[in-house]
């Protein structure tokens, strides 16, 4: 299809996940990721031939998994009174990824603080160290997604774990969206760490700190309350420059997935066929 494989997120599409598979191997769709957080794909409730029915389906459709999503929401790792939970149910979501032969499980940790004396940077760092040692364990990866605080506080944090077990899962619209970051820039930074890309698009609406726009701060300061800060839309009407964007991809060697990702819209199905033709046409002149 192009220099990057294109994959889908299955839960974008708003469909079941037997029709989305064959709607995105419809559109020329080469990965899949799906959500495996809670409901039917939860590691409790997925069994192991449910894992091995569905990789066949999938196989049969022509595509493979790209990743798992493991974002279990509620602030990511924030809170060390409930990371002994969250932690165990990481693991669980990990050892999934050789049912499913992939060897990336993508989730959001929280806000990275700037300042590393604060409290929060050494909880997130005792919850990412111990992911990050189980993670090479079984030969997998527990990717950061990008967007809640610049690239390079991301990459100093990442270094400071000593392993890549904890690496990166880039979303370049979580980047303009969030902290202004220039995803092109943050390709640099992070190379050693990117496992996993997203190709999402979007636009800053308001110049707020991340701690505000994801809620670390509470209350949210009133001057905040009921504004909208960001705005995603169909790729190639936002902010991120993919030509420049994949073409930094390039530079560095990165050979994963595009996992178009779209958590809005009237009709997704259709906005990923545009970010498909898009991505196509940004990787024509790689």
């Amino acid at each position: 299809m192009g220099y990057f494989p294109i994959g889908a997120i299955v839960d974008s599409f708003k469909m079941e996940t037997h029709e989305a598979i064959k709607k995105a191997a419809s559109m020329g769709i080469e990965g899949l990721q799906i959500y495996c957080t809670k409901g039917i794909h939860a590691p409790e409730n997925f069994s192991k031939e449910d894992r091995r029915e569905l990789l066949n389906f999938a196989k049969g459709h022509g595509l493979k998994f790209s990743a798992i999503c493991g974002d279990l929401g509620g602030g990511g790792f924030t809170h060390p009174e409930l990371n002994p939970e969250k932690i165990e149910k990481s693991k669980r979501i990990i050892d999934m990824c050789a049912d499913l032969e992939t060897g990336v499980v993508t989730t959001h940790i929280g806000v990275v603080p700037e300042d590393k004396n604060h409290e929060r940077y050494k909880i997130l760092q005792e919850a990412c160290h111990e992911l990050a040692m189980y993670a090479d364990s079984v030969g997998a990866k527990f990717a950061i997604e990008t967007g809640p605080e610049r690239s390079i506080v991301l990459k100093e944090f990442l270094d400071s774990l000593g392993s890549t077990g904890v690496s990166v899962n880039l979303d370049p619209a979580n980047l303009v969206m969030v902290t202004g970051d220039d995803p092109v820039q943050a390709v640099y930074n992070l190379q050693k760490y990117i496992v996993h890309t997203h190709a999402k698009d979007g636009v800053k609406l308001l110049d707020v700190g991340p701690e505000i726009v994801y809620r670390v701060v509470h209350p949210v300061p009133e001057e905040f309350q009921g504004k909208k800060f960001y705005q995603e839309v169909p790729l190639g009407q936002g902010s991120v420059d993919f030509p420049a964007y994949l073409a930094a991809l390039k530079d560095i060697g990165y050979k994963g997935f595009l996992t178009i990702e779209r958590e809005c819209g009237e009709d997704p199905a259709a906005d990923i066929g545009i970010a498909v033709e898009h991505l196509k046409k940004s990787m024509a002149g790689l």
